[in-house]
């Protein structure tokens, strides 16, 4: 696969357009039977083999695709994510954290946002200055909390983001693969 040109993802994360369509199918058809079994049921054959190959044809592809060294630039991930307002939230959060009520809390980041765009800005790019004269809560450990780095770690419950939970999962899929 070409490296600059991410073709294999692209289509799988396509295919899954269809393999939903192929779920809600089902759901639909299951949803209107009564009690007893019905001819309806003939209908799901064609979907569920549909899916099933086609699950199992993308699941081939990523597989080679990762055998054949997937390369990820992260230095290019760590520029990009950092470059928008995806860490508002953790702001927000941030905020509460420090006493602050949560409502406005959410209300101060919507306000800091649109201030930042105005002045085409990012989060990262106030001084701490800018941050206290919008709140005293804000301290110079405002930095942490809205690196990329911290706003992933700090997504630690079940099945979140964050680096306990990712290693968590594929721990629990290894298991899962070797019970298999």
């Amino acid at each position: 696969p070409q490296k600059k040109n991410p073709d294999v993802p692209e289509l799988v994360r396509g295919k899954t357009g269809r393999v939903f369509g192929h779920l809600q199918g089902m759901l639909v058809l299951m949803k209107g039977l009564p009690l007893a079994y019905n001819k309806d049921l003939q209908e799901d054959k064609e979907a569920l083999f549909d899916a099933v190959k086609t699950v199992k044809a993308c699941l081939e592809a990523m597989t080679i695709l990762f055998q054949e060294g997937l390369e990820f630039r992260t230095a290019r991930l760590n520029e990009a994510v950092a470059e928008d307002f995806s860490n508002a939230t953790d702001v927000a959060d941030y905020l509460a954290s420090k006493g602050v009520p949560f409502r406005e809390a959410y209300n101060l980041v919507g306000k800091v946002v649109r201030s930042c765009l105005s002045q085409n800005k990012l989060l990262k790019d106030l001084s701490l200055a800018e941050w206290q004269e919008l709140h005293p809560a804000f301290e110079l450990d405002i930095y942490d909390a809205i690196a990329p780095s911290q706003v992933v770690a700090a997504r630690n419950s079940f099945g979140g983001t964050g680096f306990e939970q990712i290693d968590r999962a594929i721990q629990s899929a290894k298991q899962r693969f070797q019970q298999d």
